[in-house]
């Protein structure tokens, strides 16, 4: 009985040796805990801020706001969306440069609106940004600000009695 063994190892290690053809068998892999990869993705995506200004549209998504409304009362029954896309943008390509100077127009102004939102927005958050950098100072020196305030209101009423 023993020889019966060894013969038997013999054939599971002689095929264990043998290349094993990947395209039949596949690679094999170690399994992959899948819970903690998209956890990994969230935590690395940056919250979006709900402050800050919305991009502006380009000039086809202009003439999309106008054309989608009149679409609607033309055919009032077609209720897909993707047939209303097609059908602004055959309309789009159909029309000639000066027709599509009128989209162009606005969509530059919304442009440059949508700048002096983002100067306004990127001052507010540097101001956001310093003025939260002070208190971490302060915090540092051992003051506070309210500490900070008090000590100016005792310099006021010091100069006041002089």
């Amino acid at each position: 009985m023993t020889g019966a063994r060894s013969k038997g190892a013999a054939k599971n290690t002689a095929e264990a040796l043998k290349p094993a053809d990947d395209r039949k068998v596949g690679k094999r892999k170690a399994p992959v805990d899948r819970s903690n990869l998209g956890k990994a993705k969230k935590e690395r995506k940056a919250k979006k801020d709900p402050n800050r200004p919305k991009r502006p549209p380009s000039a086809f998504f202009v003439f999309l706001e106008e054309f989608r409304a009149t679409f609607k009362r033309e055919h009032p029954n077609v209720k897909a969306v993707s047939a209303v896309g097609k059908a602004a943008g055959e309309k789009w390509k159909s029309m000639s440069v000066d027709e599509k100077s009128v989209y162009e127009a606005k969509a530059a102004k919304r442009k440059t609106d949508y700048e002096k939102q983002m100067n306004h927005y990127n001052k507010k958050q540097e101001s956001a940004a310093n003025g939260e950098m002070n208190d971490e100072e302060d915090e540092v020196s051992g003051k506070e600000g309210s500490d900070h305030e008090e000590d100016e209101e005792e310099e006021d009423e010091e100069e006041e009695e002089d």
